[in-house]
């Protein structure tokens, strides 16, 4: 039979569709905007590549403090939408006025700003999950968020590229990437817009006297339970070692190669190409999941992604990164859809919000150390090839830890 999405999944999916977007131009047009001014600046390559980590870095760094204690407040009744949305126009906001930036120390400092803002609207999109679905749809509608965020993504992409490529003829390169970073903020918006009118928070913890207080005191009760589950706590150590590099990648992909001196118009096209593989791949497997328990399909996955991390050490020409492209496309989604629905599946959904606070800090907190490991590798060794191949001992580790936590979990 085939599966179809309820009107409230289709819209929570569309969020997915909106905030990818950003998400294509953080891993594609902003940091080769960034290298142009940083050239202007006369940084140097293996720099300009310290530095946009170290700036991601910052980002997961902060989402990783601030994601559990909001995550503890959104769980109080009526309050996950209004944080959620907070978070969101900060990201927009911060997308809009990048554009107008020419200076590459403030570009930095409002794309921290931004992609914190982002990073911090998943944490609260994600804890929604459980509030628009039920547990057994739930591997299947994460996979859909993400299928139809990484095809969705690719309009305003592709005429924001267009727009961008074309600078010099007709408009310039200033005017071109405000036209891209607008486009790219109104798209998110708009798509935000229909979960945001139809969400209503399902589960909740009753709001007392003093809500940040008792907030407070829900996330210190939540992180002495999670020591004592340790089918969760294992998880979540083995999900921040993998999913490290998996964000380090994503991150950090057109940077590399654009340190690498490779074509900036080829690199563009490959990522997106990415974004077409991954669309088919994602709903294939999750497909496959309905027959294969989802722990065996992200044990794959992370295999996949040590083999990736080992092959981009010998990563040298655009023939190569376009086959990293595709083999990254063929698991990125997969890998995100089904760790996220997995993790929603083994906790209380009334902790929804404190949940995936912790798992966005063992998410997109833990690139800080993938983005770090390899900026910093890169310019001790000035060699970028050893800094990414790096990640392979993070996926290694996080396969480990994964498989441990799958048999535990059998147990509960």
């Amino acid at each position: 039979m085939k599966f179809k999405l309820t009107a409230l999944e289709k819209k929570w999916v569309m969020y997915d569709v909106g905030n990818s977007a950003f998400t294509l131009m953080v891993s594609t047009i902003f940091p080769i905007y960034f290298n142009y001014l940083a050239g202007n600046a006369r940084i140097s390559d293996v720099d300009y590549l310290a530095y946009w980590g170290y700036a991601t870095s910052i980002c997961t760094l902060l989402v990783a403090i601030l994601g559990p204690t909001l995550g503890a407040v959104a769980d109080t009744k009526n309050y996950k939408k209004v944080i959620f949305s907070v978070a969101m126009g900060i990201g927009v906001l911060g997308c809009v006025v990048l554009g107008f930036l020419s200076s590459w120390l403030w570009f930095l400092v409002i794309f921290v700003i931004a992609k914190t803002g982002y990073s911090a609207s998943l944490v609260f999109y994600d804890a929604m999950l459980t509030d628009v679905t039920e547990p057994d749809r739930m591997d299947s509608v994460s996979s859909h968020g993400y299928a139809w965020g990484y095809i969705g993504s690719c309009i305003p992409f592709v005429i924001s590229l267009a727009i961008v490529l074309g600078a010099g003829s007709v408009i310039g390169m200033q005017t071109s990437m405000i036209l891209a970073f607008l486009i790219t903020a109104l798209w998110w918006l708009c798509s935000s817009i229909p979960l945001l009118r139809s969400y209503r928070q399902k589960y909740f913890s009753e709001p007392g006297e003093h809500v940040i207080r008792s907030s407070f005191v829900r996330l210190g009760r939540t992180l002495r339970e999670i020591t004592q589950q340790k089918h969760i706590f294992l998880f979540l150590l083995a999900f921040f070692f993998y999913i490290d590099g998996v964000y380090t990648v994503i991150d950090m992909a057109t940077a590399y190669g654009q340190a690498l001196g490779l074509d900036s118009t080829g690199l563009l096209l490959a990522l997106l190409l990415t974004q077409i593989v991954a669309f088919p791949c994602v709903l294939i497997f999750s497909r496959i999941v309905k027959k294969v328990r989802p722990e065996k399909i992200i044990t794959i996955c992370i295999a996949a992604y040590f083999c990736i991390a080992v092959y981009a050490y010998w990563l040298d020409t655009q023939l190569d990164f376009w086959i990293l492209a595709v083999a990254v496309g063929m698991f990125q989604g997969t890998i995100q859809a089904l760790s996220r629905s997995y993790f929603a599946k083994i906790i209380p959904a009334e902790k929804s919000g404190e949940y995936f606070g912790l798992y966005d800090i063992c998410g997109k907190g833990a690139s800080v150390l993938g983005t770090a490991l390899v900026s910093f590798l890169s310019q001790i060794t000035g060699q970028i090839n050893i800094g990414v191949s790096a990640l392979s001992v993070m996926f290694l580790i996080g396969l480990i830890l994964f498989r441990a936590a799958a048999e535990m979990n059998k147990k509960v």
